[in-house]
């Protein structure tokens, strides 16, 4: 009611409805965590680690691009070749890494961060005020060149004192390509020099990186490893390349990834090792990893160019191209569409490792052992969509990896969409407001065809009320929310009865 009736008259106020809208989170935001030729490592003292990109471009720029000795730099390609849109790229570094660095005077310029990249960045600073004469001291102009990617920053006007607004130590800062890490006190400053490059050693690149690095307990304090995800608010699919070219992912090495994919609502998409080439080896595999509902495995290898060798072919983990499928998936059928069958095709795959047959197939299926296929016309496909927990004698209710990422989906989404229930008064009206906004939100997705069933009543439920919230749960601070939706589940088998007509066709 207005707060003043004094006049005789009509009044307007506008009242809530109520109504706070659910929105859905994305569904295939892809983190990659491994070694690169360049970028923000994952201890960066600014936290710029995980770095968020939407395209290969974007990885060359920040990353260095495709390496050798950089097995996620060819996935993170193959994901986007294959539709990927959205990634978050975790740089980790082996023993041994070093920065490339100059000194000048006292004043030591440092590469942005550790690798032999800083070995092809030139320095050059001068002294001209900029009409013929020399600027005082402690001021001087440097500009800095990338020699491999041709970036240049030219800064005017920088000085050794802290006390100056352009300290050169807080200016670069904000420099993608170096850093002051010594500064001479003011009013010395450094000399003028040509264009000199940053000094490096030669094993620069540091040592090849392993599980200690990536996934040991001890990293989630310092937020290093897949623990650098901290930072990042949302992930869907988490990605651990090959270590090196000949180095593996073990088993072993994922016990703490799969927790933590349990505990941010993503799914690992597990590669085989390249020993890892029979049906046998696969089913071992895939057992030694173990049959967890948020993993999907992924066989065999894929063949794809590689452009640093004339593109010659070379064997590459499929994971990277399948998290692209997915998201290519997602945005044109939904979460709920199985990112397989013959639209989930293989783009930049020139060849399987191993050509499955149907035989083959009808063996590892059942074992929760998603196929890579070759099939005429259509090309290489994946031809599986099971979670490692879809081997048929478990019974896993979460035996199909869309019902999962669906079932994570819906998750986060209400995870998110109900936090202004919190210090609510806990009664019918709030109750009343969690059935409608929740139920909003599903009725949008039945629409969309999300759920089985022909009628809202068939595809989902939500319950929120004096059964499901009782006296002792509301003085304990408690409200319980009940949702059940009926999900899509892949025809993976389809079955043709023909018989012949005898006789005559009746009419």
């Amino acid at each position: 009611m207005p707060s003043a009736l004094t006049f005789p008259g009509v009044y307007i106020e506008e009242v809530s409805s109520g109504v706070r809208t659910i929105t859905g989170v994305a569904t295939s935001i892809t983190a990659f965590v491994g070694r690169a030729l360049r970028g923000p490592l994952d201890n960066d003292p600014q936290n710029q680690s995980p770095v968020r990109i939407h395209s290969f471009a974007d990885y060359q720029r920040i990353f260095g691009g495709l390496w050798d000795d950089s097995p996620m730099s060819f996935a993170v390609n193959q994901y986007f070749q294959n539709g990927g849109s959205d990634a978050l790229i975790v740089r980790v570094a082996g023993a041994n890494m070093a920065t490339a660095s100059i000194t000048n005077n006292g004043l030591t310029l440092s590469a942005a961060n550790p690798g032999s990249w800083g070995g092809l960045v030139e320095v050059t600073v001068t002294l001209d005020d900029g009409s013929g004469g020399t600027l005082p001291a402690p001021f001087f102009n440097l500009t800095v060149h990338d020699t491999d990617t041709d970036l240049r920053e030219v800064y005017f006007g920088l000085s050794t004192s802290p006390a100056d607004a352009r300290y050169v130590q807080r200016v670069l800062l904000g420099s993608a390509l170096v850093r002051a890490t010594a500064v001479p006190a003011a009013p010395a400053r450094p000399a003028a020099a040509a264009a000199t490059l940053l000094t490096v050693a030669a094993t620069a690149d540091g040592d090849a990186v392993d599980a200690t690095v990536i996934s040991a307990p001890g990293l989630e304090a310092t937020r290093q490893g897949i623990f650098a995800l901290e930072r990042a608010d949302l992930f869907n699919i988490l990605v651990i390349p090959p270590y090196a070219p000949d180095a593996d992912v073990q088993p072993a090495d994922l016990g703490g990834v799969l927790s933590y994919c349990a505990r941010r609502r993503a799914i690992l998409l597990v590669d085989p090792p390249s020993d890892v080439d029979t049906i046998d080896e696969a089913i071992t595999h895939a057992n030694a990893v173990g049959r967890n509902i948020n993993a999907a495995f992924f066989f065999p290898r894929v063949s794809a160019p590689n452009p640093l060798h004339a593109n010659q072919l070379q064997d590459f983990v499929p994971s990277g191209a399948v998290a692209g499928v997915m998201a290519r998936t997602d945005a044109a059928r939904g979460v709920w569409k199985s990112a397989a069958g013959t639209e989930a095709t293989l783009t930049g795959v020139s060849a399987l490792t191993v050509k499955l047959t149907d035989l083959q197939n009808g063996d590892l299926n059942p074992m929760g052992i998603n196929c890579l296929r070759d099939f005429p016309v259509y090309g290489r496909v994946v031809w599986g969509s099971r979670t490692l927990a879809g081997a048929d004698p478990l019974a896993s209710e979460w035996k199909y990896l869309a019902v999962r990422r669906m079932a994570l989906f819906l998750e986060e989404s209400l995870y998110r969409g109900t936090q202004w229930v919190v210090f609510e008064p806990n009664d019918e009206p709030l109750w009343a407001q969690i059935r409608l906004n929740i139920g909003a939100f599903l009725q949008g997705l039945f629409r969309q065809g999300a759920f089985q069933g022909k009628t809202p009543k068939e595809a989902y439920f939500v319950k929120c009320d004096s059964e499901t919230t009782t006296q002792a749960d509301i003085d304990l601070g408690i409200v319980n929310i009940f949702v059940g939706f009926a999900p899509l589940k892949p025809a993976e088998f389809v079955v043709l009865k023909l018989q012949q007509i005898a006789g005559d066709i009746p009419t």
